[in-house]
């Protein structure tokens, strides 16, 4: 389960994906897959989670790593550069951005 938490001192990850409906579902099955048999393995992995909104146009990733470098090689590794390529084809676009939490209300 994931805990967002101000003493968190690992590296948070935000990743949105635009996509239509016609593809969304597509997308989570290809990102839920990515989890489950790459990503949750990789060093440095804590925990994720992934939302998508109403209209089924935008999902939402937030995930935690021990270190940014643990993110950074996951993304280096020969499985998740074809995965990402396969994922770009379900999206008009993503963006991985590395946060720093600051306040838990």
């Amino acid at each position: 389960m994931t805990t967002i938490s101000q003493t968190f001192r690992g590296q948070t990850v935000i990743t949105t994906f635009e996509t239509s409906p016609a593809h969304a579902h597509d997308l989570m099955d290809r990102l839920r897959a990515a989890y489950d048999e790459v990503i949750s393995r990789q060093p440095g992995f804590i925990n994720a989670a992934l939302h998508m909104n109403d209209a089924m146009t935008r999902i939402c990733n937030y995930s935690q790593w021990e270190r940014r470098e643990d993110y950074q090689a996951m993304l280096r590794t020969p499985e998740m550069r074809e995965r990402n390529r396969v994922i770009g084809t379900l999206c008009k676009g993503f963006e991985p951005v590395m946060y720093e939490v600051v306040a838990v209300k």
